[in-house]
């Protein structure tokens, strides 16, 4: 053979593998190289491995960024998914730059798609989660919460205070108002506004469009019922994202994905011939959460001429 060095998967850790530590356990340089390659480890970055078979995936790329700087702690948007807690821009689909902090305030370079911010950290503020160090879902929240933008931080703060569905798991609410406002009681930049934000969260929200729906709606000055409950003609109930009830209008906003099966179409059409059979509705509107995202100004247009229309006709209408 003509290395000297232990089996590679011996030195990896939780699948990830450092060449120093190779090195370090008698492998040349060369030869690693080649028995890297021939038995189909994957490179995440300079100096780390995958192992065969693994995928890259969010916890893995954390993962070789903690192993090359181990005083690095895991944190805003990427702690936030890796807590299960929606965010605007999710780190996991590989949007955005992996985030730290560096308590110690001792790394000068920060890697490519790394984002490091140098700030205090206390012990009881960390956690482990899934092998990594990250911080705690409070302190998490308390960070997207003073660095903003507001709709970034208020998906995420709605996502952690409700029961949601992120991916294929279905979750409990993660903490509390007054546990947030609590972590913003630690002297920083931007806790003032951020208390004001906190504010602003309503829990009766279920998605990231739905929360961003609701700030648009506001900034026109419309201020609807959320989650309005309704009795069908037949004792169901059902729930509306947004209605205003004096008008008679009803506001549905779709989440992200498409309906994955014909099922989940037919349910979701007889829902909403359900919704219009209800005397309160005279009028549904739906939007997907690109319509949200993207054509904010359209969809409030189209609200403000349904209220109108509304007002100034008696007729039943609907769409």
């Amino acid at each position: 053979m003509d290395h000297r060095g232990e089996p590679l998967l011996t030195l990896a850790q939780e699948g990830v593998l450092l060449t120093s530590r190779a090195l370090e356990a008698g492998w040349a340089a060369r030869p690693l190289s080649r028995a890297l390659r021939r038995e189909g480890w994957t490179p995440v970055r300079a100096g780390v491995w995958v192992e065969p078979g693994r995928a890259v995936d969010l916890s893995v790329r954390l993962r070789a960024v903690q192993l090359l700087r181990p005083g690095l702690v895991v944190s805003h948007r990427s702690a936030a998914s890796v807590w299960g807690i929606e965010t605007l821009s999710p780190v996991v689909r590989g949007s955005g730059p992996l985030e730290f902090i560096d308590p110690e305030r001792a790394v000068r370079r920060q890697g490519e798609g790394v984002l490091v911010h140098r700030m205090t950290l206390g012990a009881e503020e960390t956690a482990r989660h899934g092998g990594l160090r990250v911080t705690g879902v409070d302190r998490t929240l308390g960070d997207l919460l003073r660095a903003g933008p507001r709709d970034d931080a208020l998906v995420s703060v709605e996502s952690a205070l409700t029961r949601r569905r992120v991916g294929q798991v279905r979750r409990p609410p993660l903490t509390t108002r007054a546990r947030i406002a609590l972590a913003l009681e630690v002297p920083a930049r931007g806790a003032d506004r951020a208390h004001g934000w906190l504010r602003l969260a309503d829990l009766s929200a279920g998605s990231p469009a739905e929360t961003v729906a609701r700030l648009r709606l506001h900034e026109a000055g419309l201020r609807p019922e959320a989650q309005a409950e309704l009795r069908t003609p037949d004792g169901r109930r059902r729930y509306l994202d947004f209605l205003f009830r004096a008008e008679g209008l009803a506001v549905e906003i779709e989440g992200y994905a498409y309906h994955g099966t014909r099922e989940s179409h037919r349910r979701d059409l007889t829902r909403f011939n359900e919704v219009l059979r209800c005397p309160e509705v005279r009028l549904l509107l739906r939007y997907t959460a690109a319509d949200v995202f993207h054509h904010p100004a359209r969809m409030i247009e189209e609200i403000h001429v349904g209220l109108a229309t509304l007002r100034d006709s008696g007729t039943y209408s609907c769409s």
